[in-house]
């Protein structure tokens, strides 16, 4: 791809949903001031996945860039805060049926020195409170139904995320790309054109267009007709590693009383999300089609959520779990579902849709607006893939469920990567997991305090053989001291403050 030396520079993303408009947003942000005219072409005709409710923390980064208010968005997209995930049901290990994963605060840098020492005292066979719910102020938060923002006076900070409607969000990215100069063209593509050296030359719609660009984003979804059907791009599945490959999705009404959280909840063949929006609740079943059927798998949300009078309908997905081979190829950029997708347990597709985007317009300004630094761009987002894939695996693999074939399976046959065997080896033995993890550089995805809070949570310890009591008095004072502490912070906002707006 060689430089442009005119004076305009034309990207054009293909494709709409939350995933596209993302991207709308952050080009025009970053590059329109560098002479870049930002087109997005969508049909009218091909719906949005629109399931996805979710967020990681890394999201409020995207929205603080745009210098977009939470009382701007969240009321529009009917926007929940959410401090964590609680994951039901996925352990049989006693007193483990329930944990909680949090999101951090300020004040989880002691909380957690404790609760690794905590661990490490189970796992050398004393008699110790192991759970990680004990230690972190938002399951405290989540006990107390207040959210995870707090007044101007507290001296303690948290990080949290969102819940939303993916449809709402997706209209309001839209009018708000149009204020940044983002021209919106409804058609619909008919043919993609490829120039001399297999690049993407430009795109005939439909209604006739032809429309040229130096970038081409591919945004088309699981389709991937522009990185994979056009210019054939390899993509990696992940089928071994994760079972799951589809969903069915079940809106109901809104709770009166709710918590900021995800709720995931393991049922025969999956899981099932719980998520609290300020309109309806978004319920789901995520499963292997491979294990159950999609009009069982229906029949058995409907009986999890009570729903079985026919009134609420269900909305069927297929999941492409996997990724691509390159990200970014000749002139063309997957961003979203396009790229690859890992199933939405701790639902990182949105995560990893702001971060390819921010990272390839890093690396394309770097190599001064040629593909220069494509093979490093492509590289760091197979780093991210991979060892997000691991960290989910973790879940599966460290289930201890023996009431269907299809939890034995994700137990004893999925495969594993060498990274995530060497975690575990570490873990199983008593060992410092935090220096495993730092030599292997990926806290950057997960932070260690992940790691130790999902195993211990699941109750991946030796069985108590005599159950010594804890010598470490020390240890019992400064968990008491850090309980008390914990539980002193009332000042962050009751849910009746949800948007504060």
């Amino acid at each position: 791809m060689k430089k442009n030396t005119s004076s305009e520079k034309n990207i054009l993303i293909v494709g709409g949903g939350t995933a596209g408009w993302m991207t709308a947003n952050l080009l025009a942000k970053s590059l329109s001031s560098q002479g870049f005219n930002i087109s997005l072409l969508e049909s009218s005709n091909i719906p949005t996945v629109g399931v996805g409710e979710g967020s990681t923390p890394y999201i409020k980064r995207f929205f603080d860039t745009l210098g977009i208010s939470e009382q701007e968005w969240m009321p529009a997209c009917h926007a929940t805060y959410k401090g964590g995930i609680t994951f039901d049901n996925w352990s049989t290990k006693n007193g483990h049926s329930s944990y909680f994963h949090p999101f951090t605060s300020s004040l989880d840098a002691n909380s957690f020195d404790v609760f690794k020492q905590v661990t490490m005292l189970r796992h050398a066979n004393y008699h110790v409170d192991a759970h990680p719910n004990s230690y972190f102020l938002q399951a405290e938060l989540i006990k107390q139904g207040r959210l995870p923002v707090s007044n101007n006076q507290s001296k303690v900070s948290s990080i949290y995320a969102y819940h939303f409607d993916a449809t709402k969000l997706g209209a309001f990215l839209k009018q708000h790309a149009a204020t940044l100069g983002v021209k919106h063209v409804v058609d619909e593509v008919n043919q993609v054109n490829l120039g001399n050296s297999g690049e993407i030359a430009s795109v005939t719609t439909k209604a006739g267009r032809t429309i040229e660009a130096d970038i081409f984003v591919d945004c088309t979804g699981f389709k991937a007709l522009l990185i994979q059907e056009t210019l054939g791009v390899e993509f990696n599945s992940f089928k071994d590693n994760l079972f799951n490959d589809s969903a069915v999705a079940i809106a109901t009404v809104k709770k009166e009383q709710y918590a900021p959280h995800t709720v995931s909840t393991a049922l025969s063949t999956g899981w099932k999300w719980d998520i609290p929006l300020t309109s309806r609740t978004g319920n789901g079943y995520v499963y292997s089609s491979d294990f159950l059927s999609a009009d069982l798998a229906e029949q058995e949300l409907r009986q999890a959520i009570n729903a079985t009078d026919g009134n609420t309908d269900a909305r069927h997905l297929k999941m492409k779990v996997g990724r691509l081979e390159k990200h970014w190829h000749k002139n063309c950029v997957a961003i979203g579902l396009s790229q690859g997708f890992i199933e939405p347990l701790e639902a990182t597709a949105l995560h990893i849709v702001q971060l390819s985007i921010e990272q390839f317009i890093v690396q394309y300004e770097r190599g001064n607006y040629t593909n220069q630094y494509q093979d490093f761009f492509n590289h760091g987002v197979n780093h991210v893939f991979e060892h997000i894939r691991d960290y989910i695996v973790l879940h599966y693999l460290t289930n201890s469920r023996d009431d269907s074939e299809y939890w034995k399976a994700c137990r004893n046959d999925i495969k594993i990567s060498d990274r995530l065997q060497a975690a575990m080896e570490v873990w199983c033995n008593g060992g410092d997991l935090d220096a495993e993890l730092n030599h292997q550089q990926v806290t950057q995805y997960y932070s260690s305090m992940s790691w130790h809070v999902l195993l211990a949570g699941m109750g991946v310890f030796p069985e108590l053989n005599v159950a010594q009591e804890n010598p470490h008095l020390q240890a019992q004072q400064v968990l008491k001291d850090l309980r008390k502490e914990i539980g002193s912070h009332t000042h962050f906002f009751p849910l009746s403050s949800n948007n504060r707006g």
